[in-house]
């Protein structure tokens, strides 16, 4: 995909962009449940790079009850063969009402592409 494009995650509609091997999601058209979070367009889910085939980077889970302070952790993963999809995983501390409770989970994000924006 080209250096600013569309893709889908999670029910929300996302802009890749990418400078060199920099790569930046951002939200296009959250769904709305994520508009409590704070979530508005051109919010920013993941930033990293590219290596090969290989995202490496921060990404950020929104809460209501935190707003505009996203929990920040690492994730990597890689583009499928066709370049049209990019899953990426990482562990994260579970908030409750922006409280660490000293439990982990996993998060997977998949982006798949959708158009040229």
């Amino acid at each position: 995909a080209s250096a600013d494009s569309c893709w889908n995650h999670n029910g929300s509609l996302m802009r890749l962009q990418a400078q060199g091997n920099q790569r930046w999601i951002s939200y296009e058209i959250p769904r709305p449940q994520l508009r409590a979070g704070g979530v508005e367009r051109g919010t920013l889910l993941f930033n990293g790079v590219k290596q090969g085939n290989w995202y490496r980077g921060t990404a950020r889970v929104f809460s209501k009850f935190c707003p505009g302070t996203p929990l920040e952790y690492a994730v990597e993963g890689p583009v499928r063969s066709d370049q049209l999809q990019v899953t990426v995983r990482g562990t994260r501390e579970i908030y409750n009402r922006c409280r660490p409770t000293g439990r982990y989970t996993t998060d997977t994000l998949v982006f798949t592409y959708s158009h040229q924006c």
